[in-house]
């Protein structure tokens, strides 16, 4: 992707949440350089991988399969592990008009997978088999806002303004924005984007960005490139 087309999308997204009443936190805007500046005292932030976050999955087709997400707070694997202290994060996220988040699981985290607004939010579900992989036949058991329910295999969940799911690690999942924009809430355990998204497709979580432009704001895969961890 093209730094000009993330700067576009961080203001359209921004935006977006906005017009749904939900608010950033501060540190969300501050520049580049003011990152840099007060790299010490952000160092949590840093770490936590704290921020925005932009996906075309590394196919170079954002309309069609991609994502927007900002994590507002993520705790350590570490508490979670010991069962005590900061074991959640939570994330907003922007699915557009039939642009699609590709089937994964995760190892670990347990999510909530919230409609915060906008369209209908669509996803599509499968169980893993005994290796992990997509089961085509396999029942789905989720819970959806408190209340268990069974899906067959390749159902498609459609979640209205302020309807959630919990998905458990091994629930495949994919999702698009149905008629209209989605503004999706997650909370969910300690969330590690480097190693716990598991595709069932050969493709990556992170896009490449070719530098075009001057960035608004970094993404959190900027962190590591411009020294920040």
């Amino acid at each position: 992707m093209k730094r000009s087309t993330v700067n576009t999308i961080l203001i359209e997204a921004n935006q977006f949440i906005r017009s749904h009443g939900f608010y950033l936190p501060p540190f969300a805007y501050l520049q580049p350089k003011e990152l840099i500046e007060r790299k010490s005292d952000l160092k949590s932030i840093f770490e936590a991988r704290l921020g925005w976050d932009i996906t075309d999955y590394g196919a170079g087709r954002f309309d069609q399969m991609g994502l927007f997400l900002f994590t507002s707070r993520n705790g350590s694997m570490t508490d979670l592990k010991n069962g005590e202290g900061m074991c959640y994060a939570e994330k907003i996220m922007i699915s557009r008009r039939d642009q699609v988040s590709p089937f994964h699981r995760h190892i670990i985290k347990t999510e909530d997978i919230i409609n915060r607004g906008g369209a209908t939010l669509a996803i599509e579900m499968f169980e893993s088999d005994a290796d992990g992989q997509l089961d085509p036949l396999a029942t789905v058991p989720v819970l959806c806002d408190g209340v268990p329910k069974t899906f067959k295999a390749g159902d498609v969940l459609r979640l209205q303004p302020g309807e959630s799911v919990t998905l458990h690690p091994g629930n495949w999942h994919k999702f698009w924005g149905e008629k209209g924009d989605v503004l999706i809430g997650e909370v969910s355990t300690v969330n590690d984007d480097l190693t716990d998204n598991i595709f069932a497709e050969p493709i990556g979580r992170f896009s490449e960005i070719e530098e075009d432009a001057d960035p608004i704001h970094l993404l959190v895969s900027d962190y590591e490139k411009w020294g920040l961890i």
